[in-house]
């Protein structure tokens, strides 16, 4: 019986991941373009700092977590190391960091903006996985 209901959870992992397939990769831009309206909905700069910095904070530790995992392929290690970087390049460019400007106040909104376009742009250069990809969502979703 067991084995049964373990069968029939995989397969109804993969029958519903298939469909995820084709949009998984937008579910990362949804994560920030949620994080640039809500930074533009707010007034406060260092809040604005703050709810971009979090969201930075919070992508890192997902992809750590799902790159410590034992089931992570090479390339998917790769591919998170350069989401990784492409993340961390934006955390110390808000906090003007190694090498980087800080953001101004008065570009917070187009910083926002301008992170959403990066990971679109990301897409498309970054192999990873379907089953990483909705690892990191899973993950993004539990720390929310």
């Amino acid at each position: 019986m067991k084995a049964l209901i373990a069968s029939v959870s995989i397969f109804m992992m993969f029958a519903l991941a298939i469909p995820v397939n084709a949009d998984g990769k937008g579910e990362l831009k949804q994560y920030f373009n949620k994080v640039a309206n809500k930074v533009k909905a707010t007034e406060n700069a260092d809040e604005k700092r703050e709810i971009l910095n979090e969201s930075f904070n919070n992508m890192s530790k997902t992809l750590d977590k799902v790159q410590s995992s034992a089931l992570i392929s090479k390339e998917d290690h790769d591919g998170i190391n350069r989401l990784k970087a492409i993340v961390q390049d934006k955390q110390d460019e808000l906090t003007g960091i190694n090498g980087y400007e800080r953001v101004p106040d008065t570009q917070l909104n187009a910083f926002a903006d301008y992170v959403v376009q990066d990971v679109e742009q990301a897409d498309q250069m970054i192999t990873i996985s379907l089953v990483v990809l909705l690892l990191i969502i899973i993950l993004l979703v539990l720390i929310l």
